[in-house]
């Protein structure tokens, strides 16, 4: 294995900040996760902690593919249609309309129902954020130079994780005050609302075309282009060696990271006590967001280094196996404040895999089909927790305490790691054929 030749300046968040463009751009993503954040905490709590409804794996599972399946449904729709329009329309347009639907969720919240109602109305607000998150991802290379992106994706997506557990925490306390029935669930959701209509305005800021795309590389017919855009997506990941490896290591990552969660919601809800300050229920999910939050800001802090010091490839590995002793040292024990600890560990590792992952996407794919990539990206993301939670729910007791199923998951990260070389050597088979350029060896394991 190989390290960079040669050390690289870091600009650091100040630098970034003093970018016009940059700043609106995180301005954008920290209000619309904020609003993200609330929302999918407010419902939550509305389904799986609401005294007024029961909670068992099926109804979590459920609960699960109306906050994960419309990025698999919609994700090679939005990346077409981004490679294709202003993506700055495309923000604001989809803020505007997920804020309508997301007033429409807490009427169905309020109203008391349940099953496919709310679902339904659930479904187009998390839909349509795949406009803007895929939007957003998209637009970053149009703002910071190339060599920078690593660090200016970290700082990003760094900052909007943990605004979205602001968010989520907002949630919880608005929760306190207004009720944990339907009637304070319905009003804890709609505030939701405010994040997004923000964001949507500062979006409104930039000027028309900035964001890109600079090409259309599509059919003039725009169903044509849509019903393209997955079969794109998937040709051009195929083409880029790195970000078909990066995207193997982090599926694997992601259905581990499903079966724990689903263990973590059980546990809070049906098994575990409160210990001195730590609680359970409800805020232990609050405790866990932060711990996860914690985390998220550390690997924002720590990833451009790390893969300057050790290159992709080991940082990679390295993060995967970090995740699998975690998951096995402190999931293990099944207590609140071991759970507390493996939340940390397991999505600061996750978090750095995900950031190398999405700076090879930007770095290493061509602006006029990066929209689809970052699509299919979104839609094999979510697949892989939705059907692990959905596995998961058949088999794991109402207790949560399942010893089993985390050994399972602790031997996906390994299954990740071996899926992750094996698909970096074909990469090294491409750069020998002198198919890759001598810019791209950051992304190399060797």
């Amino acid at each position: 294995m190989t390290t960079l030749a040669v050390e690289k300046h870091h600009w650091g968040s100040r630098r970034f900040l003093g970018i016009p463009a940059y700043r609106r751009l995180l301005a954008t993503r920290l209000a619309s996760q904020w609003g993200d954040g609330l929302f999918q905490a407010g419902l939550a709590g509305a389904v799986l902690f609401n005294p007024e409804r029961q909670a068992d794996p099926a109804a979590i599972a459920a609960g699960f593919a109306v906050l994960l399946l419309p990025y698999s449904l919609i994700g090679p729709f939005t990346g077409a249609l981004l490679d294709r329009w202003d993506r700055k329309k495309v923000i604001v347009v989809a803020n505007i309309a997920r804020a309508t639907f997301v007033l429409f969720t807490a009427l169905a919240v309020g109203a008391g129902l349940s099953g496919l109602p709310l679902y339904v109305s659930a479904l187009v607000v998390m839909g349509i954020g795949r406009f803007v998150g895929s939007g957003l991802s998209a637009a970053l290379p149009h703002v910071v130079d190339e060599d920078h992106l690593v660090e200016a994706n970290a700082l990003t997506t760094t900052a909007g994780a943990v605004m979205a557990v602001i968010g989520a925490a907002c949630a919880i306390g608005f929760r306190t005050l207004l009720g944990a029935g339907d009637g304070g669930s319905a009003w804890t959701t709609s505030i939701a609302v405010v994040g997004l209509l923000l964001s949507a305005f500062i979006a409104s800021r930039f000027k028309a075309g900035v964001l890109g795309p600079d090409e259309v590389d599509e059919p003039h017919n725009a169903l044509t282009a849509v019903a393209r855009g997955l079969v794109d997506g998937a040709k051009a990941t195929w083409r880029t060696p790195s970000v078909t490896a990066g995207l193997a290591a982090l599926l694997a990552h992601r259905a581990a990271f499903g079966m724990s969660l689903m263990i973590t919601l059980l546990l809070m809800r049906y098994s575990l006590e409160d210990v001195g300050i730590l609680k359970a229920g409800i805020g232990g999910l609050g405790e866990v967001a932060v711990a996860g939050g914690a985390g998220v800001l550390l690997a924002g802090i720590l990833t451009d280094r790390i893969v300057d010091r050790f290159g992709v490839g080991r940082t990679i590995c390295g993060a995967l196996l970090l995740t699998a002793a975690a998951q096995v040292g402190l999931g293990l024990p099944m207590t609140l404040p071991s759970i507390l600890m493996a939340s940390f560990v397991i999505i600061f590792a996750g978090q750095i895999v995900k950031l190398c992952v999405d700076t090879a996407v930007q770095h290493d794919v061509g602006d006029e089909v990066r929209g689809r990539v970052f699509a299919l990206y979104d839609t094999l993301f979510n697949i892989a927790q939705v059907t692990a939670v959905t596995i998961t729910a058949t088999v794991i007791p109402l207790d949560g305490r399942s010893p089993g199923l985390i050994l399972v998951a602790a031997s996906l990260y390994l299954v990740g790691m071996a899926a992750y070389l094996l698909l970096s050597a074909r990469k090294r088979q491409v750069q020998h054929a002198g198919l890759v350029s001598e810019d791209d060896s950051r992304h190399t394991i060797g």
